[in-house]
């Protein structure tokens, strides 16, 4: 179990600008070494102790049970990862998932809930390091009950089975604590924003041998494109009881309602050079349009210390979710008035329900035997989802577009002649078995070895076309990795790690060209962490190469079909900062050159071809986040940047690269505080990624403005 006492890690936010990133992060570092203060103390006894700034204790962790499933210090792990703290979280006024994208060296914003990962496209995430995503779809995790969110670079197989190549995000949601902790809060903003939230949490006796956790957030908003409303609800309930001195049983329920008017929004047609054609505020989507999700959550954990050297733990986790969307997708471009620029949408009316029911059990055993620290460990996850597509098209009484002159009346919904193009009922289920020894040869050198045998079973009845359809498979993974520590200051890591995935239960048709087998990742990953000038400066420095394989791709003799042949490779390095520059000055900074190119493909299926590069894999991102503290007057400000360079879309167009600033105020004052934070400061107009020719760019967030006010009684 995680120690709860521990200080995170803030990886950074943003970036300056296009030119030399990598100069100025090492200016930063230096800098640094320049006007940091001393911060060794002697105590009365003459002993020697380090004081550790204010971004060590503010924003950086010590150790994760994450990347190992053991707690382990992150210097004893041979493999990037960060972790991102509650801090860092309200410093930013981070409220979803992709308000922190920039704060992750090698990850940007895909689409919705999906990132690219070291240049991969994905979706898998973890809740408190097991599976079973309540947000299970498209819908975007919320960060309210969320205590801190790690990323582990590169695969994960060796201990959490299937998993895409680029790395995996894992969410750690609030627990009880046994210091009464109690607060309310209100925010408000531009674009009609306004929250409130609740947060009550302590011990329920005297002992503290029981806890509980009530929170309690609500929020609405009218975002600035057209017909687009949001509100969001979360109520999350917690109680853990010490059942005797080594057993800590925990329980947990949390519920999420989501409503996205006007969605599920896509993004803005281009050109071909990355220009909007059409207005920031423009929406191919009706007024009548929603995206719903209602989910439950429920989770039960347990931790037991068997004796001095034996532990285990278990954690059971169920989920639903109920995910109904029914809005206007842009289909194809056209110019109506032949001057060469396209300037009308064509589309289709799309309603589709996806419920979801998941169950998850995993079970660990940790064994301390002199220098092995050795985990045994198994897990179970079933998911099962229907999936209900009705659709009508332009012919069926769905109207066009203006890019240039858009109509906002909506159409009369219940006059299209919509008709049913899907319906399954699916059953996944994933399950395996991992062991892992980590060897402490010496105080130095630590090395890290892993293996898992993973299995799969997935069933696909299509209830249209009255047909069942069953595939199953293992696969085998490994991760071997060692640190050592050469002195204070240096301290190196190498590691080989290897993954795999099924392909998607729908990809695996007979009349796709199925079954295929999982897609297979290798990594070769090392890096340093080092610790400079008196420890004022830690920087970590990874550089990596993956290749994936059995990508699917369209079959060159059957455009109706596919096949796995496919081949990606990517590579690349991640530098990332944290620094004090002086006693009340942090600054934390990533930077993150990928280079993912198609090494195996087929010419008829769009960017995928032979030496192009994959969609929405930026080639370079920086991030900034600094705060400088006002003892005088108890209060802080923040500063930050965001840099993505140029991407490519699915179909090859360009997305123009962006630069938007962050800035932020924050006061203490009695039992209050006060919080101001600008977004995109300049208001930049900009695309964070792109989608297909027809469905365009995905627009970011222009100028947003909040104001919070947090009671702690």
């Amino acid at each position: 179990m995680i120690d709860a006492k521990y200080n995170n890690q803030a990886p950074t936010s943003a970036a300056p600008g296009k030119k030399t990133p990598l100069a100025l992060m090492i200016a930063l570092s230096f800098s640094a070494a320049a006007v940091a203060s001393d911060e060794t103390q002697t105590t009365p006894a003459d002993a020697t102790m380090t004081v550790h700034g204010r971004a060590l204790s503010l924003y950086r962790a010590q150790e994760t049970a994450f990347a190992t499933r053991t707690p382990t210090a992150i210097d004893d792990t041979p493999q990037s990862i960060q972790v991102l703290p509650r801090q860092l979280i309200e410093d930013q006024a981070a409220r979803q998932i992709t308000d922190l994208y920039r704060s992750m060296s090698g990850v940007s914003q895909y689409n919705y809930s999906y990132v690219t990962f070291r240049g991969f496209r994905q979706d898998h995430v973890l809740y408190d390091g097991v599976r079973g995503d309540p947000f299970e779809g498209l819908s975007i995790p919320q960060l309210f009950n969320i205590e801190r969110v790690e990323v582990l670079k590169g695969p994960a197989a060796a201990v959490m089975g299937s998993g895409e190549p680029g790395g995996t995000i894992n969410y750690t949601t609030k627990k009880p604590t046994y210091a009464t902790k109690r607060h309310v809060a209100v925010t408000g903003g531009n674009q009609d924003f306004a929250s409130a939230q609740v947060e009550l949490s302590g011990s329920a006796n005297a002992e503290q041998s029981q806890r509980y956790r009530l929170g309690i957030y609500q929020d609405h908003e009218n975002p600035y494109r057209q017909n687009t409303d949001t509100r969001n609800r979360i109520i999350d309930l917690g109680y853990e009881w010490d059942a005797g001195d080594d057993t800590t049983i925990g329980l947990q329920y949390i519920n999420v309602t989501q409503h996205i008017g006007g969605g599920r929004i896509r993004g803005i047609p281009t050109d071909d050079d990355g220009n909007f054609l059409a207005a920031p505020s423009w929406n191919a989507n009706d007024a009548s349009d929603y995206h719903d999700l209602e989910a439950q959550f429920y989770q039960v954990h347990m931790n037991h210390n068997v004796n001095d050297w034996l532990s285990g733990d278990v954690t059971f986790r169920y989920f639903e979710n109920e995910d109904t969307q029914k809005y206007h997708e842009s289909r194809s471009l056209k110019d109506t008035n032949s001057d060469g620029r396209n300037d009308t949408v064509t589309r289709e009316y799309r309603d589709q329900l996806r419920t979801n029911k998941a169950g998850s059990v995993t079970a660990n055993l940790v064994a301390q035997l002199d220098q092995h620290t050795i985990l045994f460990g198994a897990d179970y996850y079933r998911l099962d989802n229907e999936f209900t597509y009705h659709r009508a098209k332009r012919k069926d009484g769905v109207s066009d577009r203006s890019l240039t002159n858009p109509d906002y009346t909506p159409d009369d919904v219940s006059s299209y002649k919509s008709s049913l193009a899907k319906h399954t009922d699916s059953r996944e289920e994933r399950y395996g078995a991992y062991l892992q020894d980590q060897w402490q040869i010496t105080d130095a050198w630590n090395v890290l070895s892993g293996v898992r045998l993973d299995g799969y079973r997935d069933e696909v009845v299509d209830v249209k076309k009255q047909t069942k359809e069953q595939y199953s498979g293992s696969g085998f993974s490994y991760r071997v990795g060692s640190t050592y520590k050469i002195n204070t200051q240096f301290h190196p890591y190498a590691v080989i790690a290897t993954g795999f995935v099924p392909q998607a239960a729908a990809s695996q048709a007979s009349d796709n060209g199925g079954p295929f087998d999982p897609e297979e990742s290798l990594m070769y990953e090392t890096g340093v962490r080092t610790y400079l000038f008196d420890n004022r400066v830690n920087m970590n420095v990874a550089l990596y190469h993956i290749t994936k394989e059995n990508v699917l791709q369209t079959d060159p003799n059957d455009s109706d079909k596919q096949v796995a042949y496919g081949k990606v490779r990517s590579q690349g390095i991640e530098v990332d900062v944290l620094a004090d520059l002086t006693a009340n000055w942090v600054a934390n900074l990533s930077y993150a050159y990928n280079d993912t190119l198609v090494k195996q493909g087929d010419e008829q299926f769009s960017n995928r071809t032979v030496g192009k590069r994959f969609a929405n894999a930026p080639h370079n991102q920086l991030g900034l986040w600094t705060r400088y503290h006002f003892p005088a007057i108890d209060s802080s400000i923040g500063f930050g940047a965001d840099y993505v360079s140029e991407q490519l879309t699915q179909d090859a167009q360009k997305v123009k690269s962006f630069t938007v600033y962050d800035m932020s105020w924050q006061t203490l004052w009695h039992d209050w505080k006060f919080q101001l934070n600008v977004k995109n400061l300049f208001d930049k107009s900009y695309a964070v990624s792109g989608f297909t020719e027809a469905t365009g760019s995905f627009v970011g967030e222009r100028r947003r403005v909040y104001l919070q006010a947090d009671y702690s009684f």
